[in-house]
């Protein structure tokens, strides 16, 4: 009897295993689901992280406790949008650079029109962030930032909506992506101001950093984008061949 019960505990937990792993693979997992459940997955992943930070900031940084409420959800916001810009900004440099979903030697077909599961994913966690961000813009308006925030985020979220649920353009929305590589800097200038640095080397060594990488990152976008893209697919020497 006491033998029995535990295999009977242990084979209900695998059966309840084997079905969660079903749902997942044929449900939240599956094509035609996928940019819905990276989107929702993204808005939770966001709120999570909001929470974090504002449990992590107020025992590890003497300056968040200074702060009045708004600034708190706005230092809390700008940790969501840092890790977002992180996530973002590696997997569009992979995309763009180390992956071979875009070559022409490895796939047919338009280099427009072609997407993955993990390019679907990343853009969807991606529409999620900007979803999320712009409901706190609204909650908050106009502390967090006025109309051109609303702009830009609204602009953001339907370009990158598109190629996710179209999967057209995906090459070209992570290229752009790229320019997520400045948005850290952004905030850390912010969070150096916010703590009373703003006279800082840190300060002045970032506004540097902001610069640079936002000028690599253009670079990246106008050679890559522009030209590389353009030769390598449009002057091929094997399709200058069917010419």
């Amino acid at each position: 009897m006491t033998m029995a019960a535990p295999r009977k505990t242990v084979m209900g937990l695998k059966s309840y295993q084997n079905q969660a792993e079903v749902l997942v693979k044929n449900y939240l997992l599956s094509d035609p689901f996928l940019p819905y459940t990276s989107v929702l997955g993204g808005i939770f992943v966001c709120k999570m992280l909001f929470d974090l930070s504002q449990l992590v900031s107020a025992l590890y940084f003497d300056t968040y406790s200074t702060l009045t409420k708004v600034q708190r959800m706005e230092w809390n916001n700008r940790a969501v949008s840092t890790i977002h810009a992180i996530f973002i900004a590696t997997l569009s440099l992979y995309f763009v650079f180390w992956s071979d979903l875009f070559t022409d030697h490895e796939h047919a077909g338009l280099m427009t029109f072609r997407s993955s599961q993990l390019s679907t994913f990343a853009l969807g966690v991606s529409v999620g962030y900007f979803v999320a961000d712009l409901g706190m813009i609204f909650w908050l308006y106009p502390s967090l930032g006025g109309v051109e925030y609303i702009v830009h985020h609204s602009l953001a979220a339907i370009a990158v909506a598109y190629a996710l649920f179209t999967g057209e353009g995906q090459l070209y929305t992570f290229m752009v992506l790229i320019s997520e590589v400045t948005t850290p800097e952004i905030n850390m200038r912010w969070y150096l101001d916010t703590a009373g640095l703003k006279k800082s080397t840190a300060y002045l060594i970032n506004g540097v950093v902001i610069f640079f990488a936002w000028m690599v990152s253009y670079m990246i976008y106008i050679h890559y984008g522009i030209f590389q893209t353009n030769m390598t697919h449009y002057w091929h020497p094997s399709k200058m061949k069917k010419i």
